[in-house]
């Protein structure tokens, strides 16, 4: 290099610290923050559960200016121990029951970290990201029961789990090259739900432009399952106009109640009518790992595609959900594309091709897997099984105290790990007060609901870190809040 070039080359920048002091200070504010996270979580019981922002903390994040010189790591970091950890949602506390979110876990933590410290893109290509995450989707075929050639990968949740199996069932059975021609090439589809269904479905007809005039929801019997009866009739009143029918979403354990279709029902039906067969499973697909639920979930083994969540019941952090495609061909190819820039080589790290990019929309990818392979590994599935188990019996046990209760009772059925019920005496308006009073006070976090036109408290049990007694105390401070709410007319 000339004189010039080593004076640039001096000048270079990096964001990476430029001295071995400066990586030693680096290293001990990662010890630091290590310590703080697991002292965190180690006593979470004793905090609140959750507690709202102050206006002090709301006019900082609001007004700060954009930072346009540094500030020191350690000072960055106190600002997170005071302004942003302490106002979390949370649902890494034992009393925290709202939204069906799972905790998360020390080794996920430990996982997210170093899937950071890797950084790779998975979108397929010759690297062990993407064999890691190969694996995976192999290991959840296999719990599911579903063949070995079956097809998936990880996704953000539920709804882009969902959007994808719906994508291959509309690519498979529509009856037209529904990507070169779009939905004008045929005959109008149709896609048929229960009115329990979770609202991805509407968002993912409407961007699919399908329409949600596509989108048939059939009524449910008293328990919030889809009425069989209901839906023969309606396929067969579409095929008498000419609509052909495209899917059938069935929901192994409904957003509201936890209802669970009748799966082996419906992928008779959809076998005998040649229709896509998907099952949303994010509220209670893992329930199949375990030998004494598989029962409740019977049939989901037999659908061409399923959409669960691992951040909710494989109490992972989030984000990672999982869509199987049982038809690996099909699954390509209804996502494929080829691009100059994306083009599998004979050798290099191309040449494992993009594996997972010919599987879905998003070409940017983290490495969700890691924490997934980690967490089965550490953990075993076994030990998470369990507590799976261990959540049914914790509902069943909250089910019990709510009818020993003088005041308090039931909205609907508890067939899963979701229990609504509502203070008896208490108008929607006082429930919803009561509701409010309880998370405000920091003891608990149920969400809420609406069940037969009724406003119900909602307790989400998909929490590793739930004891029996926590049950207990929600119980009884729903009766006390309750009484007060009542007594003041509020």
């Amino acid at each position: 290099m000339t004189e010039q070039e080593i004076e640039i080359a001096q000048d270079e920048l990096t964001l990476d610290p430029g001295t071995p002091a400066e990586w030693e200070r680096m290293r001990e504010l990662a010890h630091v923050m290590v310590d703080g996270v697991f002292d965190h979580l180690e006593g979470r019981r004793e905090q609140p559960v959750w507690q709202s922002p102050p206006d002090t903390v709301r006019r900082l994040i609001a007004g700060e200016a954009v930072p346009r010189t540094p500030q020191a790591a350690e000072h960055v970091y106190q600002s997170f121990l005071t302004n942003v950890l302490p106002y979390a949602t949370g649902n890494t506390h034992p009393r925290y029951w709202g939204w069906v979110k799972g905790g998360g876990t020390a080794v996920g933590i430990m996982a997210e970290m170093l899937a950071a410290a890797m950084n790779p893109n998975v979108g397929g290509m010759d690297d062990t990201a993407t064999l890691v995450e190969k694996q995976v989707v192999r290991w959840m075929a296999e719990l599911m029961d579903m063949p070995a050639t079956t097809s998936g990968l990880l996704m953000s949740g539920g709804t882009m789990a969902n959007l994808v199996g719906l994508n291959v069932g509309r690519y498979a059975k529509a009856g037209f090259d529904v990507r070169a021609e779009g939905m004008r090439g045929g005959s109008p589809v149709r896609v048929y739900c229960s009115s329990e269904t979770h609202s991805w479905l509407k968002k993912s007809v409407e961007l699919m432009g399908m329409g949600r005039a596509c989108l048939h929801a059939v009524g449910v019997d008293a328990g919030y399952r889809i009425r069989i009866d209901e839906l023969k009739a309606a396929i067969a009143a579409d095929q008498a106009q000419g609509i052909k029918p495209l899917c059938v979403v069935a929901s192994a354990g409904t957003v509201n109640t936890g209802a669970i279709d009748d799966l082996s029902a419906i992928a008779d039906l959809c076998a005998e009518q040649d229709i896509w067969f998907h099952v949303d499973g994010a509220i209670g697909a893992p329930a199949y790992w375990s030998t004494k639920l598989q029962p409740r979930v019977r049939g989901i083994e037999r659908a061409d595609s399923i959409a669960f969540d691992l951040h909710k019941w494989g109490y992972m952090p989030y984000d990672i959900g999982c869509v199987l495609v049982r038809d690996a061909e099909l699954h390509k190819a209804a996502f494929a594309s080829t691009a100059s820039y994306l083009t599998t080589m004979d050798r290099g790290p191309a040449a494992g091709g993009f594996y997972f990019a010919d599987r879905n929309i998003e070409l940017s990818r983290g490495f969700r897997a890691l924490k997934a392979w980690m967490s089965l590994k550490t953990y075993g599935v076994d030990a998470i099984t369990a507590l799976i188990e261990q959540n049914v019996e914790q509902t069943r046990y909250l089910v019990r105290l709510i009818e020993a209760s003088p005041v308090l009772e039931m909205a609907a059925e508890a067939p899963l790990n979701i229990v609504c019920f509502v203070y008896r005496d208490a108008t929607d308006a006082q429930n919803k007060e009561i509701l409010m009073r309880l998370q405000e006070s920091g003891l608990a976090v149920p969400s809420s609901t609406v069940v037969g036109g009724r406003f119900a408290i909602r307790v989400a049990n998909t929490n590793h870190r739930t004891r029996l007694e926590d049950l207990e105390l929600l119980v009884k401070a729903v009766e006390t809040i309750g009484a007060e709410v009542l007594r003041l007319g509020a």
